[in-house]
């Protein structure tokens, strides 16, 4: 056909009448938009737009100027022009009765169809007039609405328009595989397998619909066709489609109960994203579950983190018996706890509290005493069969568990549960617990408790034992002593540990009494038994030897000295008692030997100044006054600050005076009265002065000499003792009320009398024993300040002690260091010691803490308990200095001696040290035993789950370390920072599992 026909024929589509009508101009314009449409239809868009462009305003034919402006605005579009929609709006707009205005809209919309932009497409063919489409135009236009709301998910409105060609020869195939996957969408299997059906020879649809027939099947519960259908399709599908496809495969052999043939599908399966979900994992666990491979099930059940429904409980449930079948039995009880958690199954919930509550009884429970969780099953379910065996259990979980204080709460104030069998034995043991912490008076209570139900011969006899000791503790001689014999006559008494040291006990408490015959008899009773211990049986020697030394039985005394120095090897203070004795026999020559060997052997001892005194008196009374001289000189030089010295002038004075040398003798009275004022020493240097000056005719110059000594007041001497001995009487007699108003009154009247020091001190003493301790203070702080007297010591160790309990430790450890520098008895040494260590520490003065600690380990004869206190000092100033490896020795040696809140301190840090070194599995088994052994221990039990569950996801279990630290942020409030430390180590957990878990939620 010629150009000349086509152009002829395009002029008759448009308008027949305006042809005729205007022939000339066409003819004019003729060329010129030939060739644009020339351009146009060789996909030159641009140029043919810009030459219609040119036609469109130089012709004056409306139907010309239509039609430049149909084609301008469609090469806009071909052209991706940002105004082309503009373009064909003002087209459609400027000239409304054009004959091309459907086509434009159609012409539009299938060019923004064919190249993907459904969006646009849509727009434009909703503007389009279907009815005048000619029958294969709107099979097109069907199928492509169809297609266009199908793209937009709007399946609704895409099935009206498929529906309308799903017959269609050339559509129909088609629009029934977009319908069938409609139906598959809005899961309606059956119309979505009919219309798939009807596609299904078409080798174009073959590979999704075999997916999708698989996936309908499995949907409707026809696993076994779902399965056929996969596998037909499973070797030919690309990765995505082949991870789809092993879920269903591997899903379906899991609800046939195929187990080993569902694992190697499931485990081909991608997860969504790249994520599997808490459901995935619990499915391929359960199937090695029910296959025995325990191991692997663990290793995906425990993948399920943050799981809070029906499947996580299932999963939950079977992840415990897993860990049970491995003997892992920490492990199970959190799972079967989680799983007692959930309510969505009330059987699975309640075997797993059970089995919860079984566990907790075996190894321990860190979250809630195993008392608390038996009495919880029992009472949550009443009917159940295992009740009377898990009643048994409960009482003896109140010993095994340790956790006498709470057992004692629950005991004393549930109603529907009592045993008198049990709340013996357990007020028994809580009264030792505090017993252990010197918390005696609260001690006894409980001991009287257990003695209320005497159902046990054995915990009767033992509660009385202990009662006896506590009363020891608290200085009730009397009432100790009828407690130890009491004990003695109970039949309960004679399988008990308790009575290997009756003996020794009984001789202690007579000792105290001054029964000093009945001591000596049980001294000798307990040194002479196979049973005693090496330690005790050396202490029964020494304080046999005092009670002969004090009855004056001097030769018995010397053997039995020697026992304990056969024993001991090293003992200065039997060698001095020995040296002493040796003076009581008549045998001066060899005391004198004795004591001047003592002092060259035990240049530190603190008995040396003891012994170099009594070598001086020793000399005075052989008339060897030289040789006492030199005695005394060198305690004074060697031992500046003991309370001997001012004993030693005076002698020394004295030697001088008796000797004719009174102005020596007077020089040292002086320094006497001087140094040492108040005390009996200055006392009687200034009697002795007194007499010298006389002698010497110089009343004036003494009395000049006194008036510098505020302590002595002239002619009141008389009426100041008397005052003082009015005071002082009662408080021998123990009448506290009347003495305390007497001595206030005496130093109301004498503030500086010669007995002020005595009264300030007696005066402390009373304030102390009536726990007035802020008004102690003062009174034993004018003891300490003043010179050295028999009084310092106590004094002091009185004065350390008041200031530790106010917690004013700075105030503490300047009285400790004088203390520690002054103490004539070793106990008050020790005092000192282990007080300054701990008053230092909490200073923060960790080195000067560590120093005392390591002073105090060096005495041989401290107990366990301030070893262990001194360990706990070196270690925890080593981990506050980050020198764990020293905290990790220090708290190894902690671990081996000590008892309650330190050996669960202990404890932990051995876990926590495992862990530091990769040994995951040993560090939770020692949090496994703090759990059981130490559960009234809540602090360290929340720091020891929170480093277990650290052990746990190291050992690539988040379900253990997820949930344990759930619940340490649940269940420990009172301990804000360990629950943030849980919190923390969560969220980090939390965000790396979330990587591969699509149920982990980040946010919590």
């Amino acid at each position: 056909m010629n150009k000349n026909f086509l152009f002829f024929s395009l002029f008759l589509l448009l308008s027949f009448s305006s042809f005729s009508q205007q022939t000339a101009a066409f003819t004019n314009d003729y060329a010129e938009f030939n060739q644009a449409l020339e351009l146009y239809n060789n996909g030159q868009f641009l140029a043919a737009q810009s030459l219609f462009s040119k036609i469109k305003e130089q012709s004056n034919n409306e139907t010309v100027q239509s039609d430049c402006a149909y084609y301008i605005a469609n090469a806009a579009v071909r052209l991706n022009q940002q105004n082309a929609d503009q373009l064909m709006e003002d087209f459609v707009e400027e000239y409304p009765t054009s004959i091309k205005r459907n086509s434009a809209y159609i012409d539009v919309a299938s060019y923004y169809f064919e190249n993907g932009k459904y969006s646009y497409a849509q727009k434009w063919y909703d503007k389009v007039d279907a009815s005048n489409l000619s029958r294969s135009e709107q099979e097109k236009y069907n199928f492509n609405m169809g297609y266009v709301y199908f793209k937009a998910n709007r399946f609704e409105e895409a099935k009206k328009y498929f529906n309308k060609v799903s017959t269609s020869q050339k559509y129909g195939s088609q629009a029934k595989y977009y319908l069938g996957f409609i139906a598959y969408e809005g899961d309606d299997y059956e119309e979505a397998n009919k219309n798939f059906e009807e596609v299904k020879g078409e080798e174009r649809y073959s590979e999704d619909l075999s997916y999708y027939q698989a996936d309908m099947n499995f949907k409707l519960g026809n696993f076994q066709k779902a399965i056929d259908m996969g596998k037909e399709q499973f070797d030919r599908s690309n990765p995505q489609e082949k991870s789809q496809l092993s879920k269903i495969i591997g899903e379906s052999y899991f609800n046939l109960g195929n187990y080993a043939e569902a694992v190697p599908y499931l485990k081909e399966y991608k997860g969504m994203r790249g994520k599997w979900n808490n459901t995935d994992y619990y499915q391929l666990g359960y199937a090695y579950y029910k296959q025995g491979d325990y191991e692997n099930a663990i290793g995906e059940f425990n993948k399920i983190v943050d799981g809070k429904n029906a499947v996580a409980q299932n999963a939950y449930y079977h992840l415990a018996e897993s860990y049970l079948k491995l003997n892992k039995k920490q492990e199970a009880l959190n799972a079967f706890k989680n799983a007692s958690e959930m309510d969505f199954s009330a059987e699975i919930q309640e075997d797993a509290f059970l089995n919860y509550a079984k566990l907790s009884y075996e190894i321990g429970n860190s979250y809630q005493s195993t008392p608390q969780v038996l009495l919880s099953f029992i009472q949550k379910y009443p009917n159940n069969a295992n009740n009377e065996a898990l009643k048994d259990l409960l009482i003896d979980s109140y010993i095994t568990s340790k956790n006498y204080k709470e057992a004692m709460d629950l005991l004393e104030n549930n109603k529907n549960f009592e045993n008198k069998l049990a709340y013996q034995k357990v007020a028994f043991y809580r009264g030792i617990e505090l017993y252990n912490e010197k918390n005696y008076t609260e001690a006894i209570s409980f001991f009287d408790k257990s003695l209320k139900e005497p159902r046990d011969p054995n915990f009767t006899a033992r509660a009385t034992y202990w009662k006896a000791e506590s009363d020891y503790q608290l200085s009730n001689f009397e009432k100790s002593l009828i407690g130890y014999k009491q004990f003695q006559q109970l039949p309960g008494a004679q399988n008990t540990s308790e009575l290997a040291n009756l003996k020794y006990n009984l001789a202690y408490n007579q000792f105290k009494l001054k029964n000093y015959e009945e001591a000596i008899s049980n001294f000798k009773s307990y040194a002479n038994s196979s049973s005693a211990e090496n330690a005790r049986k050396k202490d029964a020697y020494l304080r046999l030897a005092d009670s002969y030394f004090v009855t004056s039985q001097y030769w018995p005394a010397m053997e039995n000295y020697n026992s304990a120095i056969e024993l001991d090897g090293e003992n200065d203070y039997a060698q001095f008692q020995k040296a002493i004795s040796y003076g009581f026999v008549d045998r001066s020559e060899k005391k004198i030997e004795e004591l001047i060997a003592f002092s060259k052997k035990y240049p530190k001892s603190v008995y040396r100044d003891d012994a170099l005194y009594e070598l001086g008196n020793t000399y005075v009374a052989q008339n060897k006054n030289s040789e006492a001289i030199g005695a005394y000189d060198q305690l004074i030089r060697d031992i500046p600050n003991s309370s001997f010295v001012s004993k030693a002038l005076l002698k020394k004075a004295l030697i001088y005076d008796n000797t004719g040398k009174s102005s020596e003798a007077l020089g040292i009275f002086k320094k006497v009265a001087k140094d040492f004022p108040n005390t009996p020493e200055a006392m009687q240097a200034v009697a002795s002065a007194k007499i010298i000056y006389i002698d010497q005719g110089q009343v004036n110059e003494y009395a000049t000499w006194v008036k510098t000594l505020d302590y002595v007041e002239i002619g009141d001497t008389e009426l100041d003792d008397d005052t003082y001995q009015a005071a002082e009487q009662p408080y021998l007699e123990n009448k506290q009320s009347l003495a305390q108003s007497r001595f206030e009154d005496y130093l109301n009247q004498f503030p500086n009398g010669q007995h002020a020091l005595q009264a300030h001190f007696y005066l402390g003493q009373i304030y102390f024993s009536n726990g007035k301790n802020d008004q102690a203070i003062p009174h034993f702080e004018y003891v300490v300040k003043r010179e050295r007297s028999e009084f310092t010591e106590q004094a002091l160790a009185r004065i350390s002690e008041l200031y530790l309990g106010k917690k004013d430790y700075q105030n503490a450890l300047d009285y400790l260091t004088r203390l520690e520098a002054e103490a004539d008895f070793p106990q008050n040494i020790i005092f000192a010691q282990t007080n300054s260590m701990k008053a230092s520490y909490e200073l923060k003065q960790y080195a000067k803490a560590v120093n005392y600690a390591e002073k105090v380990l060096q005495n041989s004869k401290i107990d366990n308990s301030i070893k262990s206190d001194a360990q706990v000092i070196i270690a925890r100033s080593a981990m506050k200095t980050n020198n764990e490896a020293k905290a990790k020795t220090a708290y190894a040696e902690v671990g081996k001696i000590a008892t309650g809140q330190l050996a669960a301190e202990a404890l932990y840090y051995d876990a926590y040290f495992k862990n530091k070194e990769g040994n995951f599995e040993a560090s939770n088994a020692s949090v496994q035993k703090l759990a059981k052994d130490f559960s009234g221990y809540k602090y360290y039990g929340a720091k020891g789950l929170v480093l277990m569950a650290k052990n746990f996801y190291a050992l690539k279990d988040a379900y253990q370390a997820t949930y344990i630290l759930e619940s340490v942020t649940t269940n420990f409030t009172d301990y804000p920072e360990v629950v943030d430390e849980a919190k923390t180590e969560l969220s980090k957990i939390k965000t790396t599992e979330a990587k591969t878990n699509a149920s982990v939620e980040t946010g919590n």
